[in-house]
């Protein structure tokens, strides 16, 4: 390498630095001096700005966990099989949510939970990766639409994020910036992380960054999750060595447990033998587990089983015993992420800053991913017997750095119950329907009670800052700030019985959309994106329409019966579409990012 090329390297090198700790910088413009200014000392009187926002006296911490790709049935928190005594805990010393819905893919979800708006509204209605020309798609939030960080740090707050980030685009995710919307960027004091343009990654030795720089790899191999539970820790611990007064927000979205299912060996083996009665005998036992615990009304029957999914006693005995051992696996990586989640609240405790936390812990981000065709057992067939002999002899690396592993739908339809469908659709509560669970001892009087209103994930920022009694500024980093659209959800945690206040709420992603009002929801899947006609029902080609306060998990369409009950909620999305972004109506992986078409070359992204 010649002395023009080193200099050259070293110059990128040091700028990127300069570049990514100036991001990091608080809007702080220098205000109207109020001292005097005399010619000497004694004639002066000094006067000193209020630099940085300081906190409410006795302001508590936030955190927020994120669970990745994870289905209402899954956790033992709300009737699962595979047991999360941490998340159980939070649960049963706070408040069940049995009706909260996020988007249905992530990065509309993570863009709606931060900035506490609409998912188009903050154009992104779909990834920043498949961007399109248009406001609801083009992958850039604004500024004036200001992220829960953001807020919290004007209000004297240090804010913190790990893990899964998700809605920076990924021409902005080089070492070459603009670094103004990475989290550092947008109000996270610190991150560590993915790359915050990537939705999935390895558990095993992933490409990680802290701040705005790569990070080396992690020599002792730890899986993502520990690390990410090792940095929330330091950070908290760091903070209040400094200054025990100063509230934190923690943002802790692990990247599990979206695919590849990977945990070490030890957490698959608890589970060994648990799951060979099947997918069908699953559902079922779920099904007896949650109407006990209270989260689905004691009237929910299942529904019919997702047409992409064979009958568990008609798969073959090789078979059962690869699909069994997948979800062994997935229950392993279920249960550790739980493991981590509590080494981060057992520390919050242990500092004695417990009492004074608010966590809102959300299981899924959208539903469960259901299996595709590019995994190794599909369900719509009887299994090649290479691909099978092939998992076989792969069993006992399961989970290691060496597979990649997903589960079958069956598992993925198992793990969603009561609900059908899978992540990526938003007409059916599969794809949208997920757990909630609010720890807040200082406002919780009724400790392990449940709450049906119907909320949204936007829902989260309002209900932050009203607990908090943090305000949001009318310019923050300079720009005007826009009406915070979710609708807080405090109002709820005294009385259970209180009426529901977000009363109208849209969903659209590749085409498919669909609205609740007051009760109803209907739904216009879009079939295009849909090859294995899981989207819709084998016959239905138009619209569903459910009572969803007496039909939870959506079995008996009424669309025929109640004609003009359709087209009021049709007129309804059409004012909510214009409101917010969501025109044009896009087909899956429909794209006009230069940066993305040039990427791919011709190729179906994959995910």
């Amino acid at each position: 390498m010649n002395r023009s090329t080193i200099e050259k390297t070293l110059f990128l090198l040091c700028s990127t630095i300069f570049l990514g700790l100036g991001s990091q910088a608080q809007y702080s413009p220098t205000p109207v001096f109020q001292g005097k200014i005399g010619k000497t000392t004694n004639e002066t009187k000094e006067w000193y700005p209020n630099v940085h926002p300081a906190a409410t006296t006795d302001a508590p911490n936030v955190v927020w966990i994120l669970i990745d790709d994870i289905g209402y049935g899954a956790t033992s928190t709300f009737g699962g099989l595979i047991e999360t005594p941490n998340l159980d805990r939070l649960a049963n010393e706070g408040l069940r949510y049995t009706n909260w819905h996020s988007t249905a893919f992530c990065a509309p979800s993570r863009a709606a939970l931060l900035t506490g708006r609409n998912p188009h509204s903050v154009h992104l209605g779909y990834f920043a990766s498949e961007s399109y020309g248009t406001p609801g798609y083009d992958g850039y939030m604004p500024f004036e639409k200001a992220t829960v960080a953001e807020i919290l740090r004007e209000n004297g707050y240090s804010t913190f994020a790990v893990g899964k980030y998700h809605v920076t685009s990924p021409s902005d995710a080089t070492a070459a910036g603009p670094f103004n919307r990475w989290p550092t960027g947008r109000g996270f004091d610190h991150y560590f992380g993915y790359k915050p343009s990537v939705g999935g990654s390895s558990q095993w030795n992933p490409l990680l960054y802290r701040d705005t720089q790569q990070e080396p790899r992690d020599p002792q191999g730890r899986h993502a999750t520990e690390l990410f539970a090792n940095e929330a820790i330091r950070y908290i611990g760091e903070l209040k060595e400094v200054d025990p007064k100063k509230p934190f927000f923690l943002y802790f979205a692990p990247g599990a447990t979206h695919t590849p299912h990977q945990v070490g060996i030890e957490w698959v083996d608890q589970y060994k033998g648990k799951f060979d009665k099947g997918w069908d005998w699953y559902r079922e036992e779920v099904l007896v587990r949650q109407k006990k615990l209270g989260v689905i009304p004691q009237n929910v029957e299942l529904g019919p089983q997702n047409p992409d999914v064979r009958p568990w006693n008609e798969l073959t005995r090789d078979e059962q015993k690869v699909a069994s051992r997948l979800m062994e696996n997935y229950a392993g990586f279920v249960s550790h992420t739980d493991h981590e989640i509590g080494r981060v609240i057992d520390y919050i405790e242990q500092i004695g800053q417990l009492e004074n936390t608010l966590i809102v812990l959300m299981i899924g981000d959208n539903g469960t991913m259901g299996a595709s065709p590019r995994d190794k057992l599909v369900n719509t067939q009887p299994t090649d017997e290479t691909v099978l002999t092939e998992q076989l002899n792969k069993l006992e690396f399961l989970g290691t750095a060496k597979t990649s592993p997903n589960y079958p739908g069956g598992w993925a339809a198992a793990t969603n119950t009561p609900f059908r469908y899978y992540k990526e659709n938003p007409c059916w509560e599969g794809g949208t329907h997920n757990g909630l669970v609010l720890f807040f001892p200082k406002s919780v009087q009724h400790a392990g009670g449940i709450r049906t209103q119907y909320t949204y994930i936007s829902d989260i920022l309002p209900t932050t800052l009203e607990l908090t009694g943090a305000e949001v500024p009318k310019k923050i980093n300079g720009y005007q700030q826009e009406p915070i659209e979710g609708i807080s959800l405090a109002y709820s945690i005294d009385d259970p019985q209180a009426s529901e206040r977000h009363r109208i709420q849209y969903y659209e992603t590749s085409g498919s959309y669909a609205l609740y009002k007051d009760g109803w929801k209907v739904s216009f899947p879009n079939d295009l994106k849909s090859p294995n006609g899981a989207f819709r029902e084998p016959g239905h080609n138009d619209v569903y329409l459910f009572n969803m306060r007496e039909d939870f998990n959506e079995t008996n369409n009424l669309a025929s019966q109640y004609p003009k009950k359709v087209k009021e909620l049709q007129k309804a999305f059409e004012k909510e579409a214009r409101k917010y972004n969501v025109y044009p109506l896009k087909n899956k992986w429909e794209t006009t990012n230069p940066y993305m078409l040039k990427y791919y070359k011709g190729r179906m992204p994959r995910f």
